[in-house]
């Protein structure tokens, strides 16, 4: 791997970050997330590679946005690599986005504003169109290992984002539709945006679905998904506000509405796939 000596210019000295974190759709298997891990160290042996999150389901770039975001409330400054890229290979971009004091490497397909936004301003972007700044000997079907994770490791070292790429306006970037959260006639209508390991389907909407609907601790809830006859669920503040067995609405620590089992598994309720919409009415 090479790189060049560009002396500081306009864009002022360059920001060393503390750590690199990753984000992915790869799992454990294959040694895909081992490859990451030894071309980080290669690069810049002294930052520290954090595993955030590996089993994004393959090829949801919006959970996978979303998982990023929420992460940003903990994150030190850093530099982040998100990548869940379906488009992997194709001619969608590459690109590497600063904001407040982090970094965002991956595919221009989604996955990096939101946690950007959340990050806060200034946001600048730039397409990594240098491959003198990539793995050589590079793949066509591996960008996490052979761009996004290079590029981050010079800029968590020091380099400045002008180094890496062509400045490019953030306003371009692909953005994602945010999930929805409908409230009607006192019935709301959320997206499922995942289910957990524990068998936990979230939605989206929170509290202020909560308020719309009414609801307070230990009132009755119907959850109703598709044509599955409605689901009894009383709403509560943990898990054990129900007894064992019994299904629970809640406000989990991501701050969305959950249903839950105490013990138990609540995707299974809904068959053998999660619904892609859950409604909720109280009574």
């Amino acid at each position: 791997m090479n790189g060049r000596s560009d002396p500081a210019g306009e864009a002022g000295p360059p920001q060393r970050y503390g750590c690199l974190t990753l984000t992915t759709d790869y799992g454990f298997g294959a040694g895909f997330v081992g490859a990451l891990h030894a071309v980080a160290f290669r690069i810049a042996p002294s930052v520290q590679v954090i595993d955030l999150d590996h089993g994004v389901p393959p090829q949801d770039v919006r959970l996978g946005a979303l998982r990023l975001e929420r992460f940003m409330r903990f994150a030190p400054p850093g530099v982040h690599v998100g990548v869940v890229d379906p488009g992997v290979g194709s001619d969608r971009g590459a690109v590497a986005v600063a904001a407040g004091a982090h970094a965002f490497v991956g595919p221009d397909n989604g996955l990096p504003p939101w946690a950007a936004e959340a990050a806060g301003p200034p946001l600048r972007a730039v397409l990594l169109d240098r491959p003198q700044f990539w793995l050589e000997h590079s793949s066509r079907t591996f960008d996490g290992r052979d761009v996004f994770v290079p590029v981050a490791a010079h800029l968590a070292s020091g380099r400045r984002l002008d180094e890496v790429g062509s400045e490019i306006d953030p306003a371009g970037l692909v953005r994602l539709a945010r999930p929805t959260a409908l409230v009607d006639a006192g019935t709301a209508t959320l997206e499922v945006l995942q289910v957990d390991t524990f068998g936990n389907v979230q939605l989206s909407g929170g509290e202020t679905i909560v308020e719309a609907l009414g609801l307070h601790v230990g009132d009755p809830v119907q959850v109703q998904a598709g044509g599955l006859a409605p689901l009894e669920a009383l709403y509560g503040e943990t898990f054990a506000s129900v007894a064992r067995g019994r299904t629970v609405v809640l406000v989990d620590s991501d701050g969305c509405i959950a249903v839950s089992v105490n013990g138990g598994r609540a995707d299974v309720l809904f068959g053998p796939s999660p619904p892609a919409a859950v409604s909720l009415r109280r009574g």
